[in-house]
């Protein structure tokens, strides 16, 4: 379904009609929030906490992991998660820190941990009409969560039952370090184009302040480890997708709380527009890469990529979807 809405081209030349494509939207399920923990201590607890949030109308719906990004709260996405789920989609976030990040490699293992509870446990924590489709589950993750969603893909997770398989990857602005010489394990990163061994479709979301820095602070998406890099070492099908004018953490939700909200707010260059533009544009990609990739639905983000202008934020460079062959 395509709504009809006057929007600002994005040079403020002109006003232009063009059509929105739905997945921007908020869909039309209402989803629930639901929470789970290891401290219930019971076979069906998780081995991490994880916020789950599900559409509460009967069915049987994907599940998405969604990993969040360096020292935040899996709830500081909560517009976002929610905007996905009233699609039709489960989400299941956990939290893979507590006070202080693990190492890479913890992160990674203990993320294979939670995709192995889902396909045993799930089902324990849903409303009781809701099911989760059992062959689609697809990987996202924003910062050091979008490399490890990578990481786990290309099959790092020892924890993880390799005959597992996945139907789509999506990297939000993902980060593999600080630098060259201070990436985060395991080192995926190859720096040859074309050299991730996936075989699903994979969407790459950058920003374009990411690599800038905020007065002192380092930048939080830095050239060479950021979303470029991982985009040009993906195969097709893949997607690239980049916010000119916003930063690594405009996608949150507004008004974070506590210590660590306050430094997810000062740590990173901010855009001036509004997040929650942000947060319309990255749930958009997300949705209509899942339709694209799970269902078939190929319209919207072809739609996307051909007409920039009906992205809710400005997009430069141009978008990108090279599709494999057959």
């Amino acid at each position: 379904m395509l709504q009809m809405e006057a929007i600002d081209d994005h040079d403020s030349q002109t006003l232009l009609t063009v059509a929105t494509p739905a997945a921007f939207e908020m869909g039309s399920l209402p989803t629930t929030v639901i929470t789970a923990d290891p401290s219930r201590n019971d076979l069906t607890a998780p081995p991490k906490p994880v916020i789950i949030i599900s559409p509460t109308v009967a069915g049987t719906y994907p599940v998405v992991l969604f990993f969040h990004g360096f020292y935040l709260h899996n709830y500081f996405y909560s517009d976002l998660l929610n905007h996905v789920s009233s699609h039709g989609y489960i989400l299941v976030a956990p939290q893979l820190c507590k006070l202080m990040p693990p190492g890479g490699q913890v992160e990674v293992d203990d993320a294979g941990s939670v995709i192995n509870w889902t396909t045993e446990n799930l089902k324990a924590h849903l409303p009781s009409s809701v099911n989760a489709h059992g062959e689609y589950t697809a990987l996202v993750g924003h910062s050091r969560g979008g490399k490890t969603a990578f990481a786990v893909a290309l099959g790092h997770a020892a924890t993880l039952d390799p005959s597992f398989k996945f139907s789509a990857l999506i990297g939000i602005d993902p980060v593999a370090g600080s630098n060259k010489f201070m990436r985060t394990d395991p080192h995926i990163l190859t720096y040859e184009p074309d050299s991730f061994e996936l075989d699903i479709p994979v969407v790459v979301v950058g920003t374009g302040l990411g690599p800038e820095r905020k007065n002192v602070m380092p930048p939080c998406a830095p050239t060479d480890l950021n979303h470029e890099e991982f985009y040009r070492e993906c195969k097709a099908t893949k997607s690239h997708f980049v916010a000119a004018d916003f930063g690594h953490m405009d996608m949150l939700d507004d008004d974070l709380p506590g210590f660590v909200g306050f430094m997810a707010g000062c740590m990173c260059k901010n855009g001036k527009g509004k997040k929650s533009e942000m947060r319309k544009f990255v749930g958009g990609i997300v949705v209509a890469f899942l339709k694209y990739s799970l269902w078939g639905e190929k319209a919207e983000i072809r739609r996307i990529v051909k007409d920039p202008l009906v992205s809710p934020v400005r997009l430069d460079p141009s978008p990108e979807l090279e599709e494999a062959s057959g």
